[in-house]
């Protein structure tokens, strides 16, 4: 009896092992789901700058014009990048000019066809083939669409804040105004569009690749400002008297 209780806890402990081995098993899957869980709530739930929620790929409208910002492929990335520093070094720099350059260039392209088009029959060569150049239809109708959408909007926008609706939104635009009308004092158009490009090139590139510190430091300025806002709105901007609102104007 004593030897068949002894092989009866034996077997009991042997089980309890198994058991607690599987039960092991399912407690590790089991906190492996609560673990991947919890880091989606968490990366939830990151601070993204301007509240995005899309890759910054997507942001961009994807497709090539966002390959191009994002440096998917270098080379072209690359050659554009020093196709717009050689004109802005040619009409900035070597203080060349917009006619001149388009003239200089189409001479040269006719005189080289010419030529070549005149040589062929002494060099028993086909003619070159000059491909005939169009503007579609469909691609006039839909650029002059998408500039008619952003004008209506900009001119909405413009509308809505002269009626003094929209106080913080009043500020922004007269902050933006001023900082263009500053670097426009300092810089031609042309070295300002090609600071622009130059921004447009960089940032978001720089922005993918350091994108939790840049958020992160982001939501530290965002709080900053908005208290700072908070105290301003509190001592200068609730003191002003705000134009009638649309409920006024209906009664």
């Amino acid at each position: 009896m004593a030897e068949q209780h002894k092989e009866e806890s034996v077997m009991d402990k042997i089980s309890d092992k198994l058991h607690g081995r599987g039960g092991g098993s399912s407690s590790s899957s089991g906190s492996d789901d609560e673990r991947s869980s919890a880091a989606s709530a968490v990366k939830a739930k990151i601070y993204r700058l301007f509240g995005r929620e899309k890759p910054v790929h997507s942001v961009l409208g994807g497709g090539k014009p966002a390959d191009l910002f994002l440096w998917r492929n270098k080379r072209i990335s690359g050659g554009v990048l020093a196709g717009a520093t050689a004109i802005w070094l040619l009409f900035e720099v070597m203080d060349y000019h917009l006619l001149t350059l388009l003239c200089h260039c189409l001479i040269l392209t006719l005189a080289i066809l010419f030529l070549w088009s005149n040589a062929s029959t002494f060099i028993n060569k086909s003619p070159p083939n000059i491909p005939e150049v169009r503007i579609q239809e469909d691609l006039a109708v839909n650029i002059a669409r998408s500039l008619r959408y952003e004008i209506n909007r900009g001119f909405a926008t413009l509308r809505l804040i002269g009626q003094g609706h929209d106080l913080k939104k009043f500020l922004i635009v007269i902050a933006g105004l001023w900082i263009l009308s500053v670097l426009g004092s300092c810089c031609n158009f042309l070295t300002l569009s090609y600071i622009v490009f130059m921004v447009l090139y960089t940032v978001p590139v720089l922005y993918e690749k350091y994108e939790d510190k840049i958020d992160d430091f982001g939501e530290k300025a965002m709080i900053e400002l908005k208290k700072y806002y908070a105290i301003f709105d509190e001592k200068c901007l609730s003191k002003i008297p705000k134009g009638p609102s649309k409920d006024k104007k209906q009664h």
